[in-house]
């Protein structure tokens, strides 16, 4: 509880697209194409002891990523908090693509800037 997007958000995207929202990690991530996970520290004003009690359910681990699609990729826009958000055999396993992400946003960022240089 609190960690639910803006329902004025919610509402205006429903008008364009069908979203499901879910509080259980295994509804949805089951049969998932990419399980995507952010820094749980970036949440503002968030209570150490809450945080604490919420991340254990979240967290992304083997168990979690099995029930996504076999050939499903894991996304984290980084830093990841190993042993917290997410376990060192997901993020260094496989099915993880961060670093080509981060690489991807690097470039985007390049990009941005000399567009931005250029107007």
């Amino acid at each position: 509880k609190g960690f639910e997007p803006n329902k004025d958000v919610v509402k205006e995207s429903q008008k364009s697209t069908n979203i499901e929202l879910t509080t259980d990690p295994f509804t949805a991530s089951e049969n998932a194409d990419v399980v995507a996970a952010d820094t749980f520290s970036s949440i503002h004003n968030l209570d150490k002891k809450r945080l604490q009690k919420f991340m254990p359910k979240y967290q992304i681990n083997d168990k979690l990523m099995k029930s996504a699609k076999k050939d499903a990729i894991f996304l984290h826009c980084l830093p990841a908090k190993r042993g917290q958000e997410v376990t060192s055999s997901v993020i260094d396993g496989p099915q993880s693509v961060v670093w080509d992400e981060a690489e991807n946003r690097l470039h985007t960022q390049k990009a941005l800037l000399a567009a931005l240089i250029r107007a």
